[in-house]
């Protein structure tokens, strides 16, 4: 019987070329910007089923209940561990290889960016398996894309010899960095491949290969995976040993020194998503090359792309636009200039604007809550809870608030009492009370919260009890 492939799915980072739909708060692996499920969850999708164990996701704790959502929207268990800080592509990777080996020693793993689109997981999937026989016979196999345009955005491979007993698949003769565009052409010429990022090994030999070439990687690594503990229903690494790791990608710590590289030239269709401009070569376009998510009207518009769920979106008399709408910020740009928006956000962030990192629409682990008018003294907030769902017992040092159910059920503890509520009544939680909202009905409550104090930041909270563990 064939062993199951082991996904890991790197799951971190903030997408800030995607901006103003993806911040640090909600990342572009999140969105659902290509088909019906966000990128993370079509990441999922394309390797569970036969011949696939159960996923390892790797993220980060602000992630973690994102990551739990999508994954139970599919149907789809596996382990969700928790960095506790950003050590590059390398030892992510590695903490996964641990684990995947500590399920089988023969563990063989398939490493995935969750924010990548390959539109066709058959052609996907099979590509995979010509890369299997390599990996078992100790290779460590990444899978370059046969470029179809000189592409100055990504990293290539030139190919080698090829694999001896595995057919498809190549030696790796060098990896290089992005060209310019005159080197681009030259590569598209000779027959280099775009590196897609993603991997497949057996996790001893990559364990091996990286106590070899990095030990102060695979040490670290290897401890905070050792001391990592359990949190809900998520793995901890353990801080202290993980943050002596040092900060490397995989490509540089291993594959560009190791002599078990190989690479399966592919030629499924993929995109990193790096800009708005990939989206609009992902989409269905119109007879004029025009592309929408959302309500959009195009008048003498060629060649454009709007991203606009919210609002009705009209485009007249230009060529190559992109523009992106959300309810706190419009992003219009040349459709050829569409990398530079991380500019924008650098700019935005060295302002201290909130708009660079947050959106006015939070998600909490029992659901969410939009900002939806805000002044001096005041805000007033939309708070969904999903069934079964609870916040903290908590009380406010600056603010009082009144509540105002608009559907579904609420339980509401102030103090000593507790009461139930519903549809279009309403309660006031004084300065200082401590209290708790609960949703234990079977549909979604939703309700409206005024806020009315000196400071309405998010951390005048002191929670005393808390499901989630959150302090």
């Amino acid at each position: 019987m064939v062993a199951a492939i082991i996904p890991v799915i790197l799951c971190g980072g903030s997408g800030s070329r995607l901006w103003p739909a993806s911040r640090d708060s909600f990342p572009k692996q999140f969105l659902t910007l290509v088909g019906s499920d966000s990128l993370f969850q079509a990441t999922v999708r394309r390797v569970a089923g036969a011949g696939y164990g159960a996923p390892i996701v790797i993220t980060g704790a602000d992630y973690r209940f994102l990551v739990a959502e999508q994954m139970r929207a599919l149907g789809i268990e596996g382990d969700i561990v928790l960095e506790p800080l950003r050590r590059d592509s390398c030892a992510a990777i590695a903490a996964a290889a641990e684990i995947a080996l500590r399920r089988d020693p023969a563990a063989l793993v398939l490493v995935l960016a969750a924010d990548h689109a390959i539109p066709d997981a058959a052609s996907f999937r099979a590509h995979v398996e010509r890369g299997r026989v390599a990996a078992e016979a100790g290779r460590i196999v990444t899978f370059g894309i046969r470029p179809d345009r000189p592409a100055t955005g990504y990293g290539y491979i030139r190919p080698g010899s090829p694999v001896e007993g595995a057919e498809g698949v190549n030696a790796i003769a060098a990896f290089v960095e992005k060209p310019d565009l005159a080197t681009a052409e030259r590569y598209l010429a000779d027959g280099y491949l775009w590196n897609s990022g993603n991997f497949l090994f057996s996790a001893r030999v990559f364990l091996d290969e990286l106590a070899r070439l990095a030990p102060t990687i695979a040490g670290p690594v290897r401890e905070a995976v050792q001391k990592a503990s359990r949190d809900l229903d998520f793995l901890r690494l353990d801080g202290e040993s993980f943050g002596q790791a040092t900060a490397k990608s995989v490509d540089y710590a291993v594959m560009e020194k190791t002599d078990r590289a190989a690479v399966v030239p592919s030629d499924f269709a993929w995109s990193d998503i790096g800009a708005w401009s990939a989206i609009w070569d992902l989409a269905e376009k119109d007879a004029d090359g025009n592309a929408a998510s959302g309500e959009a009207v195009f008048v003498g518009a060629r060649n454009c792309y709007v991203g606009s769920p919210d609002l009705l979106t009209a485009v007249i008399g230009l060529d190559d636009v992109v523009v992106v709408t959300t309810k706190d910020a419009v992003l219009v740009t040349a459709r050829d200039r569409a990398e530079e928006v991380k500019a924008v956000v650098q700019q935005l962030t060295a302002a201290r604007r909130r708009e660079a990192t947050e959106h006015r629409m939070s998600y909490r682990p029992w659901g969410n809550f939009e900002s939806i008018d805000r002044g001096t003294r005041y805000q007033v907030k939309r708070i969904t809870v999903h069934p079964g769902g609870k916040l903290s017992l908590q009380s406010h040092l600056h603010r009082s608030e009144h509540w105002v159910v608009v559907s579904g059920t609420a339980q509401v503890t102030v103090g000593d009492d507790v009461r139930l509520l519903t549809e279009n009544q309403s309660i006031y939680i004084p300065l200082g009370a401590v209290h708790r909202l609960e949703n234990p009905g079977h549909i979604p409550l939703e309700i409206i919260e005024v806020q009315s104090g000196p400071y309405l930041g998010e951390d005048d909270i002191r929670r005393y009890e808390d499901d989630y563990k959150r302090v």
